[in-house]
């Protein structure tokens, strides 16, 4: 933190509207490990040349977005760890089921399962999967393992010796704010997400532009037969360690692949149909209530930039403007975050 002449001097730049970003920057220096993101104008959501933009990111708005610090990389396992260890958090995932609570989120009458499977687990990539019928059903390719969490994300026998820099997974909403509230952090809300996103650009469809054709060399994703065979033409089957490919143009890295990454927003697939877009938006925050009519009874957040398991013929989610809903209490092996922080946070630290 600078001198108390130096936040003085910050305050009165803002107070005055005098600041530009440059000066803001002199002033407080970026946290260790995060990148800063400079205010300004893009275009949120499908871009024009996008083929497989879905309606859920359409009609695409120019929104303005000030300023704000964000994690360089997705939030490690070694940052997480250090995390536990001072606190002593439990993640959902490491939790005991509490059955009342669970079927709040559930069709009414849904029976209760046996004892044996209401035990504490997560999500995971079934790989042992040899034949698909419907590419819709996706129920086909997960599975839940009892065991699974941030520390064996395959479940019982599995580990995460050696992979300290490897992206922390099987993290919920509730998880993640509970990190951010340690770190003095928070979540980013979607349109600050696709600011860092874009970096230097204003209407790309990836991070490094429009080509398509870099996907393998810019982003971990699965090529191939999916689910079935994973060519890894990109070097990685699964997971891949953070910085294992080139950042965007301000220096973020794997915004596109490797795991989805959860945002502040609710997830409402009506939300881009109800802004208007006949004037900029300013940092908008996203939509008020949750709505997905295919997971009517859960309170679900938005989530961004795809995984290791986007295909063209899945979800194509290897795209900026891509977004989809994640349960507020689930977790999987490619779902992660990274946080963000504001001038005024470290301010008020």
């Amino acid at each position: 933190m600078k001198g108390y002449k130096e936040i003085f001097f910050f305050l009165f730049l803002i107070l005055s509207c005098k600041s530009s970003e440059n000066e803001i920057q002199n002033v407080i220096e970026a946290p260790k490990g995060m990148v800063w993101v400079k205010g300004k104008t893009y275009v949120k959501g499908a871009k024009n040349n996008d083929i497989h933009a879905m309606n859920r990111e359409k009609p695409s708005h120019e929104v303005y977005i000030d300023g704000f610090f964000i994690d360089a990389t997705e939030i490690t396992n070694n940052q997480f760890k250090k995390f536990v260890d001072e606190t002593a958090y439990i993640t959902i995932a490491e939790r005991e089921i509490d059955w009342e609570e669970m079927k709040k989120s559930l069709p009414f009458g849904t029976p209760k399962p046996h004892d044996s499977i209401l035990q504490p687990g997560s999500l995971i990539f079934n790989d042992q999967i040899k034949t698909v019928e419907n590419m819709e059903n996706y129920f086909q390719w997960w599975k839940w393992q009892t065991g699974a969490n941030w520390k064996a994300p395959k479940g019982p026998g599995s580990n995460i010796e050696n992979k300290g820099d490897f992206p922390v997974v099987h993290i919920a909403y509730e998880d993640a704010i509970a990190y951010c509230d340690w770190a003095n952090r928070r979540l980013p809300t979607e349109a600050e997400w696709e600011s860092a996103a874009q970096g230097n650009y204003k209407n790309a469809v990836f991070p490094w532009g429009n080509e398509l054709d870099l996907l393998n060399s810019n982003a971990n994703t699965w090529q191939g037969n999916f689910p079935i065979k994973n060519e890894s033409k990109d070097g990685f089957e699964m997971i891949a360690p953070v910085k294992s490919f080139p950042p965007n143009s301000i220096g973020i890295f794997d915004m596109i692949g490797n795991v989805w990454e959860i945002t502040d927003d609710l997830f409402n697939i009506n939300y881009y149909s109800e802004l208007s877009t006949e004037s900029e938006l300013k940092n908008i925050k996203g939509a008020s209530t949750c709505y997905n009519p295919s997971n009517p009874y859960e309170k679900q957040y938005v989530m961004k930039g795809g995984s290791f398991l986007c295909h063209d013929s899945y979800c194509a989610s290897y795209r900026i403007s891509a977004r989809m809903g994640v349960s507020i209490d689930s977790g999987s092996d490619h779902t992660g975050f990274r946080t963000v922080v504001t001038p005024d946070m470290l301010l008020n630290k």
